[in-house]
């Protein structure tokens, strides 16, 4: 057992109330300690501070049982007997009487009362704790933090002993009425309303206690509602926000029924209130109350909610805005209002509460029935008032909610409006018993007026949603009361025939856009109503189709029209699609689908390219299988042209094939990527193109026009990378198969040659071209070992390697990217044994770096592939001045900057020995002795240029590229190589700059510091951001001479933007820059004089 003394020095601590706070937590923590290790009981602490909690010193007193309280909160999970338990709580309860020590006897009372488990507070204990809670606490007499507790120990009593508790009747609930009223702290109100909820709960009978009471507690909440904070930012600074404690008014609004009497005029009569903010909670209230009071009650007040909810959606502040984009197709097709929004979401619960009632207002509301009556007097959009129109846009989405509430609702109104409806668009009624019916082969006698085709509309789209959200369409279509569907069923065709009249007779001007939209949206509705050709038959549901099919192809001149059609296409694809619908389905692929697809592939130019594309793009992701009959069609037109273009070189075909490549890797790709479906077309499409390619031994001249192939290799590639291992396994082996046939590979000896095509190289300055022919092999080929996966075989990789060497050296930088990925995804552990052709990791770098296999690696020199003396024409070699050609030597670095990141990237300890490679090359040509003056300009730039492109691979190594060596083409990437390369070079580079003394190569260095550093992720910038900042500042001196180098100096800057903003040492940082940024002054400014400091 510890000693007495050390359990009083940590009791005595807590007590002092002249310890710091952090000493009386450290205390508190340390007995908690004791208690739970069973180094000190309960009882034994209890006695220890026996003195503490007796004594006549209010302060002591107060922190003595404090001290108890807080032990007993951290000690909720230990196990406590019974007697303990009640011996406790009698404490705390009889101490709720010393109002000294209040704080620390309630602290007390709820953690006995919370516990859950290890011993819990019989239910006459908390009896006795309720009793003495009313007895003696004036809860709003005291402090925030008292009051919080006090409603935390009311809430845990009512929630964990209702039953005990609900035997003390009237006392209990004046008690809670008493502490709860005039609270003001939003902590506070939080609990206060949660208590009534379930304070209602524990009196849940109809004649109970409640009853009494009602109009009391609901006189205490309605003085918060609606909840407003009186100071601006008072909100900002608690931890309660508005919408909390607005929602946890709304849960007690709501608890009770008998509340309703006095909760529902309230918030009736808070519609009229001038905050938009008190309109729009007592909508939401009136929602949420609604559903919990029952529709017997909600029926008394069902007149005065009719006409508050009427004249809140027509005068809500903000008119209702309708939209003619076709964006809006798929939505409501009008920009509600808060207040509008909140009004219809109560209109739609209140009619499916009570249909009949709510329904025969609307039926006989005056005026409803004066904007019916009135829109025919205005035929287009443009003559209608904006009263009037926003009244019309009203009773519109009214009814729009009420038909789409419930089949029952959606007869009632739809019978006794629809019908007006078809005579004011001039389709001629005959009343019937119960239905209304015309003549089918009627002739159109006008055009509709904008009122009653916008209605007309509405009630469509409210009837295809009802019935799209209906469980059981069939069974309500037969029942001879569901008469809106026969209403449809009559009148369907007609209603096509005029929607499509109206766009047939539409013109581009902005005065036909209102109709334009609601021609298109009608025709939309009608062809994606549920439940196959039920409601709106085949031949209507075709005509629809084949009416945008026919506006795609033909109306192009008109932007909207066509975009809505496109757009309408879309949407009812994808409900096609959704619900299953086959025999619709069919007809989609066969009217859309196919024509759209031979749209493109089509000889009519009237159409403009970009247009198709659009159109086939979007209608496309309307659904998988759509998509799949676009892709293959799409790559069969790519494939076309593409033999168009390889044999007679048709210029017509080139420009089509580089929309339909960029259509097809912007659009298409991204899509099908996420479906594995799609792999086997995508690689059928790569095979395919290689099959040209083969099969076309002589290009004409010209085709490899620059766009035409950068198009290629992105298909190629982004196509590549979507297929699994085994099929890109069969498409390398055909692309290799197909470079065997290039005039490079074909040459019995080219390997053999090395040595001589590079003593070629050397002896021009300018970049050697490939044939047309090669030259789209090449870029393919390396484009496909670009986006190749890790594990898939590359065959015959020895030579592979030697054929990126040369075509890099060759000054095509995608070979060198191909070089940096294939080194990145080489297997570290193979043998190189596996398959012919097969090489190690560690073979592969002496190829590339120039090392002889046949002599070091005990490699035979027949297996290695090379008989010339290729070490001393390696790429370090090359870079450092094995080679007299400037432009040879710049195309190595830039293949080891590309080589380097892909080791970089996977963590190889390689990269060091090129990183210096960069190093030694700017470093010995800045030791050169030559000036301009001294060597012609020629040699003077080509190693002033072979310097940067040194000091830039750093941007290569850190940079992030779209075109290689990144997830989407399966590079390896190790955490953080970006950091430790950061770390690694950094204090290099600092060394080299101090020690350097050529300003040349000072300022290449400093232009390799601004690539690492801009290229390093902030974060690790800001740990050494003391360091750094001179020398960035040195380096935006050096780089501002140069207009060239404006890009690296944007991204410079920014890191320094980034330094600033940081919240750590922000005025250190500032500081520092200031204090630079006058040594730079000085330097550059000949004015400036020694005592401006």
């Amino acid at each position: 057992m510890t000693e007495p003394s050390q359990l009083t020095q940590h009791i005595e601590s807590f007590v002092d109330s002249s310890r710091s706070s952090t000493q009386q937590a450290a205390s508190l923590d340390t007995i908690v300690s004791l208690v739970k290790n069973d180094v000190v009981t309960i009882s034994s602490l209890v006695r220890e501070m026996e003195m503490y909690l007796t004594t006549t010193d209010n302060i002591i007193r107060a922190r003595g049982i404090l001290l108890l309280g807080e032990a007993l909160k951290c000690l909720s999970s230990k196990p406590l007997d019974a007697a303990t338990i009640h011996s406790l709580m009698s404490f705390f309860k009889e101490r709720l009487a010393d109002w000294r020590a209040l704080r620390g006897a309630l602290v007390g009372c709820l953690a006995l009362v919370r516990r859950k488990s290890g011993g819990m507070v019989s239910s006459s204990d908390a009896k006795g704790v309720v009793e003495s809670f009313l007895q003696n606490l004036q809860v709003q007499s005291l402090g925030q933090h008292d009051r919080k507790i006090c409603f935390e120990l009311m809430e845990c009593l009512l929630k964990c002993y209702p039953c005990v508790i609900a035997s003390m009747g009237d006392d209990l609930i004046y008690g809670i009425c008493e502490a709860i009223d005039g609270e003001k702290d939003p902590q506070c109100l939080m609990l206060a309303f949660h208590i009534i909820e379930v304070l209602v709960q524990v009196f849940p009978e109809p004649c109970g206690p409640i009853e009494s009471f009602a109009s009391d507690l609901f006189g205490i909440l309605s003085s918060y509602f609606p909840i407003h904070f009186t100071h601006p930012k008072a909100e900002e600074d608690v931890e309660v926000k508005r919408d909390d404690l607005s929602k946890a008014l709304m849960l007690a609004f709501s608890s009770s029924p008998l509340f309703e009497p006095y909760v529902i005029p309230l918030l009736l009569e808070k519609l009229s209130s001038s905050l938009s903010s008190a309109k729009v909670d007592s909508l939401k209230y009136l929602s949420y109350c609604t559903s919990k009071y029952g529709a017997e009650r909600i029926a008394k007040h069902a007149g005065a909610i009719w006409c508050s909810l009427k004249d809140a959606i027509f005068t809500s502040g903000q008119p209702l805005v309708l939209s003619f984009t076709p964006e809006s197709l798929g939505g409501l097709g009008c920009q509600e209002n808060e207040i509008a929004a909140e009004a219809l979401t109560l209109l739609e619960k209140v009619v499916i509460q009570n249909n009949d009632l709510f329904s025969s207002m609307i039926v006989g509301d005056e005026e409803i029935n004066m904007v019916l009556n009135s829109i025919s007097g205005y035929q287009s959009y443009n003559e209608i008032p904006s009263q009037s129109t926003q009244k019309m846009y009203s009773v519109g989405r009214i009814l729009y909610v009420s038909v789409k509430a419930s089949v029952a609702s959606c007869s009632r109104i739809f019978q006794n409006f629809f019908p007006c409806l078809m005579e004011s668009m001039g389709l001629p009624v005959v009343n019937g018993s119960k239905t209304s019916s015309f003549n089918d082969d009627c002739i159109i006698s006008k055009r509709p007026n904008h009122g009653s085709l916008y209605l007309c509309v509405e009630l469509l789209g409210a009837c295809r949603d009802l019935a799209i959200s209906s469980g059981d369409l069939a069974s309500q279509c037969v029942s001879a009361d569901e008469t809106w569907c026969c209403l449809l069923q009559r009148f369907s065709t007609s209603l096509s025939k005029i929607f499509s009249s109206i766009l047939a007779t539409s013109t581009d001007k902005p005065s036909h856009d209102a109709d334009v939209y609601l021609g298109v949206k009608g025709l939309q509705i009608l062809a994606t109503f549920p439940g196959g050709y039920l409601l709106v038959s085949k031949s209507t549901c075709e005509s629809i189709l084949m009416t945008f099919v026919s506006i795609i192809t033909v109306d192009f001149n008109k932007t909207l029209l066509w975009k809505l059609s496109v757009k309408a296409l879309v949407q009812i694809g994808l409900l096609i699609n959704g619900s299953n619908q086959s025999e619709k389905s069919m007809s989609y692929m066969d009217i859309v689908v196919q024509k759209i697809v031979s749209m493109i592939s089509s000889d009519n130019h009237d159409i403009p390219f970009q247009l198709k594309l659009e159109a086939i793009s979007d209608i496309g992701t309307s659904g998988l299988k759509y998509m799949l009959k676009i892709v293959t069609g799409v790559q069969e037109v790519i494939c076309a042209n593409l033999a168009e273009v390889y044999v007679r070189g048709n210029v017509k075909s080139t420009k089509v094939i580089i929309h339909l490549l960029e259509c097809y890797s912007n659009v298409l790709l991204p899509w099908i990527q996420k479906y594995e479906v799609f792999e086997d077309v995508l690689f059928q499409f790569v095979v395919s193109i290689w099959n040209q390619i083969e099969n076309c031994m002589a290009f004409p001249v010209g085709i490899c026009e620059k766009e035409l192939l950068d198009a290629t290799m992105k298909v190629m590639k982004l196509a590549v990378a979507c297929c699994s291992v085994e099929s890109q396994n069969i498409i390398v082996d055909k692309a290799y198969t197909v470079l065997s046939s290039s005039t490079f590979l074909s040459m019995k000896d080219s390997l053999s040659s090395l040595q001589a095509q590079l003593e070629e190289l050397e002896d021009t300055q300018e970049m050697v071209k490939f044939s047309s022919r090669d030259e789209w092999i090449h870029s393919l080929f390396t484009s496909v070992i670009i986006a190749l996966h890790p594990q898939t075989r590359i065959p015959n990789i020895r030579t592979v390697l030697h054929f990126l060497m040369i075509v890099l050296l060759k000054g095509y930088v995608m070979a060198a990217q191909a070089l940096g990925s294939l080194v990145n995804k080489l297997d570290l552990k193979t043998s190189g044994t596996e398959y012919s052709g097969g090489c190690t990791f560690e073979e592969a770098m002496d190829i590339i770096f120039g090392k002889k296999l046949s002599s070091s690696d005990h490699v035979p020199a027949e297996r290695s592939g090379i008989t010339g003396d290729w070490s001393e024409t390696g790429l370090t070699n090359l870079c450092l001045g094995a080679t007299n050609s400037g432009l040879l030597k710049i195309h190595s670095f830039v293949g080891l900057a590309w080589i380097g990141k892909g080791l970089l990237m996977r963590g190889h300890e390689k990269v060091k020995d090129i990183t210096m490679v960069f190093l030694e090359g700017l470093l010995s040509n800045g030791r050169m002795g030559a000036s301009p003056l001294e060597e012609n300009n020629c040699n003077w730039d080509m190693r002033l240029s072979a310097m940067k492109c040194s000091a830039d691979a750093f941007q290569v190594l850190l940079s992030d590229s779209e075109l290689c060596l990144n997830r989407k083409f399966h590079a390896i990437i190790r955490p953080l190589y970006k950091q430790r390369f950061f770390s690694t070079m950094m204090p290099i580079l600092q060394s080299l700059i101090i020690q350097s003394d050529s300003l040349l190569t000072r300022s290449m260095l400093y232009r390799a510091f601004a690539n690492v550093v801009t290229g390093t992720p902030l974060i690790v910038i800001l740990n050494d951001a003391r360091k750094l900042i001179p020398m960035v500042l040195d380096s935006l001196k050096l780089l501002s001479k140069d207009v060239l180098d404006k890009d690296i100096m944007y991204s410079l800057l920014l890191v320094l933007s980034g330094i600033l903003t940081d919240k750590n040492g922000k005025t250190v940082y500032v500081n520092i820059i200031i204090f630079n940024f006058k040594g730079v002054y000085h330097i550059s400014n000949p004015f400036f004089g020694k005592g401006n400091n």
